[in-house]
């Protein structure tokens, strides 16, 4: 079976979108999936290969300079920094995309997230063809049952303080994905760090960074519904300010074979993003703005030791419309996309695109609850999640964007 709508389906409100039938629980794994959004490892971890990153520095006044090699392979590609503000960055040609790791760019453009822009940004929904599960060999279990999404309780910053919404620019058009914000070790009770998934952030092997990437923490913190929404300003759907990414990191992995077949390189679709806000923030850092931020763990437990993971986002597929956040808990079992790849969580969920990137949270040894995954995939029928489990290569990462940025602040 092979799905056969569009990458991107028509925005709400302009055409409907269609869906393949639903498909028997006994074949999912042989049937076609989805990305929840646009789109880690285990033990089995190996080497970190997703420290080949990086080069924007912070200077002494912690604002990020663009270092001289970017600047030059912009010009190469015939990029102005000021003619990119004005709409350059409108050209998504293939010969002009910046794709690899130490080329991100993405100069804030004051005033583009507007309310009613982000009010109608769509989730970037890609397809997987069965081909990328014809050679799994590895450990899956029964397909959980499907757990039905609960919106959580307005004001969401009360609730889910951490949780928020990703926009950006793709070739599709006007993005959207979930977010947590994490600690950063180099500044403690300080952090500008996001999590979110790689496919937010960087559209894999056939393409290079998406643009304009922006955190949005407690969006629609009231819960509103999207009439309500319609002429709202930005204290209501930006309650908590618009920071933007001036760094963001994946694994290399993603970025050679994540592709528009969503479960190639879905066990390492993982990115942090380093946020700066668009507008003044009287000198506080994104977690002492929104007053938490969440601890990351690497090590967790094996999927049988894992009692009960609880998964944010905002869903923005049908039945939902990505204005509310809603949550799922469930047991997790094991999902094998690829026998090389490290196993990753599964869950009951009927949150849909929109969701994708979102945090996964459990209970760590401490008692106080840590990210452990976010949203990577799930199928066309919204009855269950995956994410990757967060091993060396995830660690490599966050790390390498902590580091980057210890000397800032």
């Amino acid at each position: 079976m092979r799905l056969i709508r569009p990458l991107s389906a028509a925005r709400r409100g302009r055409s409907g979108r269609r869906r393949t039938s639903p498909v028997p629980a006994a074949v999912a794994l042989a049937a076609a999936l989805a990305l929840t959004a646009t789109a880690c490892g285990s033990d089995g971890d190996t080497k970190t290969n997703a420290e080949t990153s990086a080069n924007p520095s912070a200077g002494d006044d912690g604002q990020i300079h663009i270092p001289d090699d970017v600047k030059q392979k912009l010009k190469e590609h015939g990029f102005d920094l000021d003619k990119w503000k004005g709409g350059a960055w409108k050209n998504w040609d293939k010969d002009d995309w910046l794709r690899e790791a130490n080329e991100y760019v993405n100069p804030i453009i004051k005033g583009l997230w507007n309310p009613d822009r982000m009010r109608k940004a769509d989730d970037l929904d890609k397809g997987v063809d069965t081909a990328d599960l014809a050679g799994d060999q590895g450990v899956t279990d029964p397909t959980p049952a499907p757990v039905r999404a609960q919106p959580v309780a307005a004001p969401y910053h009360d609730s889910a303080a951490t949780a928020g919404k990703v926009f950006f620019d793709a070739p599709e058009g006007t993005m959207v994905c979930s977010a947590t914000v994490v600690e950063d070790p180099a500044h403690p009770g300080k952090s500008n760090l996001v999590w979110t998934a790689g496919h937010c952030v960087h559209a894999g092997k056939k393409g290079g960074w998406y643009r304009n990437i922006a955190f949005v923490p407690s969006y629609n913190d009231a819960g509103k519904t999207a009439d309500q929404l319609v002429g709202a300003g930005s204290e209501d759907v930006a309650p908590y300010r618009i920071w933007w990414g001036d760094w963001a990191q994946t694994s290399q992995q993603w970025i050679e074979q994540g592709g528009e077949t969503g479960g190639q390189g879905a066990s390492y679709d993982y990115a942090v993003i380093h946020v700066t806000p668009e507008k003044g923030s009287d000198g506080k850092s994104l977690e002492e703005t929104v007053g938490s931020a969440l601890p990351v763990d690497f090590a967790a437990p094996a999927v049988p030791d894992v009692d009960s993971l609880t998964a944010t986002g905002y869903p923005a597929a049908p039945p939902y419309d990505g204005q509310k956040l809603y949550q799922c808990q469930d047991k997790p079992g094991r999902l094998s996309v690829k026998r090389t790849d490290p196993t990753m969580y599964r869950i009951g969920c009927t949150m849909t695109g929109g969701s994708s990137g979102g945090g996964w949270v459990a209970t760590g040894a401490d008692g106080r609850p840590a990210l452990v995954s976010n949203t990577s995939i799930g199928p066309v029928s919204a009855g269950w999640l995956a994410g990757p489990r967060l091993g060396d290569v995830a660690k490599g990462v966050y790390d390498a964007v902590s580091k980057k940025f210890a000397a800032a602040q």
